[in-house]
C-alpha cells in the first residue's frame, strides 16, 4: 500500500503509527500538543524512535466526547499537517470522520483519512475518498453497545463495512481495517477481538488501535498514564496475528517490542 511517499508491505512486519492529538480534551493527552513548538517537538520525538506514520487528529473521540465543527477542527489539524510535512519526511494520516475536515487535510498534505465511523456519518465521505486517491482507515463502529455481539457478528459486520467502501468506489487496496477497540463494544468484546486478530486478518490488512485504552485498565486497574505495559501485550498480540499496523502514544516502547519480537520470530523453527 502506497501512503504518500512511501510503499508499506503489509503482508510483512507490524507497522508503527504515532498519535499526534492536537486537541484540549483527548482522554490520554488532552492539551500537550496544540503550540506549534509542541507539536514539532512530538513530531521529532516520534520520528527519531522510528514511527513509520503520524496520525494528525483534531477532535477528541473519547466516551462522552463534545463534537465540534468542521471549521474549528480544520483550524487545529491542518496547521498541525503543514507544520510536519515542512519539517519531516513522514507520510501523515489525518483522524477525521468529516468530508470538509478530510478535503481540507488532503489538501493541506495528509496522505490518509483514518475514519472512527467507517463512511457510516459522512455520506460524502466514500466519494472524497475514492477520487482523492488517498490510504483510507475503514473503522467498525456502531451507533450503540449490542452486548449479544459474538465473533461471528463483527466478522460479518466486517464484510458490510467493505460493502460500502466498495460501493463508494474505495480501492480495497488502499484500505486497512480498524476492529475499533473501545468503540460501542462491552470490554470483554474488546477483548475477544484482540484475541481474535488473525480472524480479521485473514480478510484484510487490519490497524489495531489499543493505547492506552480503557480495556487495558478493565483488566489492570491503572491509570491512563501506566498503561504502557498492556499496551505492549496488545501490541505482541498484533504481531503474532500479522496485524499491519499498531495505533500508539508511546512511539519508542512500541518500535522497540516490535523490533525485537520480530527479530526473535524469524528464529523459530517452523
Amino acid at each position: 500500500m502506497r501512503i504518500g511517499n512511501r510503499e508499506f508491505d503489509l503482508t510483512k512486519g507490524t507497522y508503527v503509527m504515532g498519535i499526534m492529538n492536537v486537541t484540549p480534551d483527548s482522554f490520554s493527552d488532552g492539551g500537550n500538543f496544540i503550540t506549534r513548538d509542541a507539536i514539532l517537538f512530538h513530531a521529532k520525538e516520534m520520528v527519531e524512535a522510528g514511527a513509520d506514520i503520524i496520525d494528525v487528529g483534531g477532535e477528541s473521540t473519547r466516551p462522552g466526547y463534545t463534537k465540534i465543527s468542521d471549521e474549528e477542527e480544520i483550524e487545529r489539524v491542518c496547521p498541525a499537517i503543514e507544520m510536519i510535512k515542512a519539517e519531516f519526511d513522514i507520510p501523515i494520516s489525518l483522524d477525521t470522520y468529516k468530508s470538509q475536515v478530510a478535503n481540507a487535510g488532503i489538501e493541506t498534505g495528509a496522505d490518509m483519512i483514518n475514519d472512527i465511523w467507517g463512511l457510516q456519518y459522512d455520506n460524502d465521505m466514500g466519494k472524497l475518498i475514492a477520487d482523492s486517491g488517498v490510504a483510507y482507515c475503514l473503522m467498525h463502529n456502531r451507533s450503540q453497545v449490542n452486548e449479544e455481539l459474538e465473533l461471528s457478528d463483527f466478522l460479518t459486520h466486517m464484510d458490510e463495512d467493505f460493502k460500502r467502501s466498495d460501493a463508494a468506489g474505495i480501492f480495497r487496496d488502499r484500505i486497512l481495517y480498524d476492529p475499533g477497540i473501545g468503540f460501542a463494544k462491552t470490554q470483554e468484546q474488546n477483548l475477544l477481538l484482540i484475541g481474535n486478530l488473525d480472524k480479521m486478518v485473514a480478510k484484510a490488512p487490519v490497524l489495531l488501535g489499543t493505547s492506552r485504552k480503557s480495556v487495558i485498565n478493565y483488566v489492570l486497574d491503572l491509570p491512563v498514564n501506566e498503561r504502557v505495559e498492556g499496551t505492549l501485550a496488545t501490541t505482541a498480540e498484533a504481531v503474532f496475528s500479522g496485524v499491519s499496523m499498531v495505533r500508539v502514544h508511546d512511539v519508542k516502547e512500541n518500535v522497540r517490542f516490535i523490533k525485537m519480537l520480530e527479530r526473535t520470530r524469524e528464529k523459530w523453527v517452523k
